[in-house]
């Protein structure tokens, strides 16, 4: 395979990549906002053990990311307000 074609095939698959990654962000932006926003005391116990399970998991996350995160969903949510 001619290099310029593996360099494009290797730009592609960043592409999809980043915009996974975007999506990811998103999604873990818009669960730390859920979880942010409940009120513990009025859930039932089987939605406090998963809001308990995704916010361990969102505290495992690094700082920066949790930030992009919140970010991502931010702008995302400007966004459809212009529409």
């Amino acid at each position: 395979m001619p290099q310029q074609e593996e360099i494009a095939m290797l730009r592609r698959e960043l592409e999809l990549l980043m915009g996974e990654r975007q999506a990811l962000l998103r999604v873990t932006g818009a669960a730390a906002a859920l979880i942010a926003s409940l009120d513990s005391r009025q859930l039932p116990v089987g939605a406090l053990e998963s809001a308990d399970l995704v916010a361990t998991v969102l505290n495992d996350l690094s700082e920066e990311t949790l930030q992009d995160a919140l970010s991502a969903v931010q702008a995302h949510a400007e966004v459809g307000q212009d529409a």
